[in-house]
């Protein structure tokens, strides 16, 4: 219960809340376009950066294992939940892949709103997560995708959608970020530290503001998507969650760290997963794998997700 107050009382998870309120009040708050663009790419700039000047003072036996914990969820994540939305949830092939593809890849907020809610309760992630969070953001696209292409139903060009993956701004940037970092190292970094670090959870109090009134926007889709659906992106990201601490633990990863990867690996992805769909399953409903991504698993993660995953990961972990 205290996790659970700690984490509604932070201004990351309040500004969410607030956004989410504005809209259902009709009011006109929003941030202008481009200055949510230039704050997505602060975010991922940052994290890369960050990520990149740990991972340099990181040895190689030490995140050997939590890397192929990551690449192996990356693989086994779609597949679960591609096989819970077909056989039992009864979707078509499409969506059934469409949806799968974003509970396969992360979202990056909710991997910044679980190292957030890890500092605020006295906890220290390893340095390298977001090394984890670049290689988790592709395979689990990949692997969705290709589930029409190897059953035989076609589908959309799945060449141009993993252009689109590989060289969309979200990768581009996390990848691009680590490179600098890791070559940079602590005390090249040290003159942008300031800017990049400092200013990091103000940045990200505007970016939850402006994700709470798009989350708001989309829940009129809930009666769309059905129960079923509703019940998939709470249940399932929770199983994946176990699963990636239990993994994560055995990789070596501390409790927080442990607690961290649950989040991310619990979570839809709504930047890099939704363009690569379009390409590839074209026939798939954007209303039907937006709304599960961003409008139930996202805020059932910031809101109630993140701190049970800290406590999933104490207990397993104790």
């Amino acid at each position: 219960m205290d996790a659970l107050i700690s984490n509604f009382a932070s201004p990351i998870v309040l500004a969410f809340v607030l956004g989410i309120v504005s809209r259902l009040v009709k009011s006109n708050l929003e941030l202008p376009k481009p200055l949510y663009q230039s704050i997505s790419i602060y975010l991922l700039l940052a994290i890369g950066l960050k990520g990149g000047v740990e991972l340099s003072k990181t040895s190689f036996d030490v995140v050997v294992w939590p890397v192929g914990a990551t690449l192996l969820l990356g693989v086994v994540t779609p597949i679960t939940a591609f096989l819970v939305l077909r056989y039992m949830g009864r979707f078509d092939m499409d969506n059934a892949a469409g949806i799968a593809a974003h509970y396969g890849s992360v979202s990056v907020v909710t991997y910044i709103a679980a190292m957030a809610y890890a500092e605020s309760v006295g906890l220290q992630a390893e340095g390298f997560m977001p090394t984890l969070v670049a290689l988790l953001e592709i395979p689990g696209i990949v692997v969705a995708l290709m589930i029409p292409l190897l059953l035989s139903t076609g589908g959309g060009s799945v060449k141009k959608a993993m252009h689109e993956v590989f060289t969309g701004s979200s990768i581009m940037l996390l990848m691009g970020g680590l490179l600098i970092g890791f070559v940079s190292g602590p005390e090249r970094f040290a003159s942008v530290e300031p800017f990049f670090v400092t200013m990091f959870n103000g940045a990200l109090v505007l970016f939850l503001l402006e994700l709470g009134i798009v989350t708001a926007s989309r829940l009129r889709d809930l009666k769309k998507a059905g129960l079923f659906l509703v019940g998939f992106g709470i249940i399932v990201p929770i199983l994946h969650g176990i699963l990636a601490i239990w993994l994560g633990l055995l990789a070596g990863l501390s409790v927080a760290g442990a607690g961290v990867f649950a989040a991310m690996v619990s979570s839809g992805s709504y930047i890099a997963a939704p363009a690569a769909v379009r390409i590839a399953l074209p026939k798939a409903s954007p209303t039907l794998y937006l709304t599960a991504s961003l409008g139930i698993t996202f805020p059932f993660n910031i809101t109630l997700g993140i701190p049970l995953y800290f406590v999933i990961a104490n207990w397993m972990g104790g």
